[in-house]
């Protein structure tokens, strides 16, 4: 018996690193063109941000759904400063891409696809960023503009050079995507195929709920989790929807260092969620 397992482990393991190796090559040429975008326009991006006033939810959630590394991280900086709106924070936490792109991209996913996810959360970020905004202005509650150009650890990493950053990040994502392939090839094997439709992540609203809390983890281990479930048929397209709305990288981890106001931070965090899970179960009730 305990050779035969050893064999089913073997086996289990062979697969997931077929499954894995086949995607280097596109991560590797993904994340090249992204620090390559990073360099070239990053600052750019900033600037036309900061200066866009009441538009500015728009422009962050168009360009933070423009793959690039490190822009939600230096959205939460400028937030810190009062350079830019909460509504335009919001907007660019939730368009924000984080891994999702390179795995899809990998997997060779159609680019119709991919086109309708990236441009959901660009729309859900832009229509939460507007609101939020709004709702402040109603308020009476008008931010004051400051500096902030704090260069923390998770926004500099990508400076040491294209061909060095691409490589980084192409193996840190092959990490959680053979980890991840290895969990759900397991439970196919012992479970079967049946077992991922039956998953509790595939419910109407628990699905969402448990999907947003996944993405609200401050690395890039949520966003590669979720993408890959939702992939493998683990998850509906709401609950993925859910938890890649409330994803934003190291945003969240950077607007907690250089923000002092935790309160503040916390509510951000929240609503962050509530309109992630909102959108996500939207979505599963026309989208499967």
């Amino acid at each position: 018996m305990c050779g035969e397992e050893g064999f089913v482990m073997l086996h289990v393991i062979e697969d997931s690193l077929m499954d894995s190796v086949r995607l280097i090559p596109f991560l590797f040429l993904t994340y090249l063109a992204m620090e390559y975008l990073e360099h070239r326009a990053g600052k750019g991006m900033q600037k036309w941000i900061k200066g866009a006033d009441r538009a500015a939810p728009v422009m962050g959630g168009l360009l933070g759904a423009v793959p690039q590394c490190g822009f939600s991280a230096a959205a939460a900086n400028l937030y810190a400063g009062r350079v830019i709106s909460l509504g335009t924070l919001l907007a660019i936490f939730l368009s924000t891409s984080d891994e999702m792109l390179p795995v899809l991209i990998s997997e060779r996913v159609p680019v119709g696809t991919v086109l309708g996810i990236v441009l959901a959360k660009a729309a859900f970020g832009v229509a939460a960023g507007l609101a939020v905004d709004f709702m402040l202005r109603k308020k009476g509650g008008e931010r004051q503009k400051g500096i902030s150009d704090i260069c923390t650890q998770e926004r500099c990493r990508c400076e040491k050079g294209i061909i060095p950053a691409a490589l980084n990040h192409t193996l840190r994502i092959f990490l959680f995507i053979l980890l991840v392939s290895f969990g759900l090839n397991l439970l196919l094997h012992y479970a079967g195929e049946e077992a991922l439709a039956k998953l509790i992540l595939n419910k109407p609203v628990i699905g969402p709920i448990l999907s947003g809390l996944v993405g609200l983890i401050p690395n890039c281990a949520g966003s590669v989790a979720i993408t890959r479930l939702y992939l493998e048929g683990a998850m509906g397209l709401g609950a993925a929807m859910a938890g890649l709305l409330a994803g934003s990288g190291v945003g969240l981890l950077v607007l907690f260092r250089v923000n002092h106001n935790r309160r503040e931070n916390v509510k951000i965090m929240l609503l962050l969620y509530g309109i992630g899970v909102g959108a996500g179960i939207v979505m599963g009730m026309f989208w499967r």
